[in-house]
């Protein structure tokens, strides 16, 4: 039964690494987007509902892998935003057994609220440095779109990816509590 749990865990590991090279790619390929409005940030979305679910299959090596990747790709500082992620997302997989009591709309606020302090973090940090940043209103409006559409993601997850929340009883194959 161990060996099935490991296979289950790690093929939930690659169907999240797959997912996300396929979102670096879309990213960085020369498509239009004539609506005006920035497209909401699928990367940053996902591992935060996704850690709130199921914590045991998406690794913190994996999430900074994957944002360390991203952030090479599109040209940010390196780390820098990998940083600010693996910060929030930890935060939320602490606090994972308090958001399965949770409804939507409470898990909604706080993972907003999360992604406001790491964008503010990351904004302060390139000031610190006097780095080059986007202009503070494209960045606000593409957070606020990210945040918006957090409920799509967390329904992709629950009917697409089958990750749901465990249930307040639930135990895995071994008898461990989730």
């Amino acid at each position: 039964m161990n060996e099935s749990w490991r296979l289950d865990t790690l093929a939930y590991l690659g169907l999240y690494l797959l997912i996300a090279a396929a979102i670096i790619m879309a990213r960085i390929l020369p498509l239009t987007n004539d609506s005006g409005w920035p497209a909401p940030d699928f990367l940053l979305g996902l591992p935060l509902a996704w850690v709130l679910r199921r914590p045991s299959h998406l690794p913190v090596l994996a999430i900074a892998l994957v944002f360390l990747v991203e952030g090479l790709f599109v040209m940010r500082p390196p780390g820098l935003w990998a940083l600010a992620v693996v910060v929030g997302s930890e935060f939320l997989r602490r606090r994972q057994s308090v958001v399965r009591e949770m409804n939507l709309l409470l898990e909604w606020a706080m993972v907003g609220a999360v992604m406001v302090a790491m964008s503010i973090a990351y904004r302060l940090a390139l000031m610190i440095v006097m780095v080059p940043r986007d202009p503070l209103d494209l960045s606000a409006v593409k957070l606020a779109v990210t945040i918006l559409t957090y409920p799509l993601m967390v329904w992709v997850l629950q009917t697409v990816l089958r990750v749901r929340k465990p249930a307040t009883g639930e135990v895995d194959e071994l008898g461990r509590k989730l």
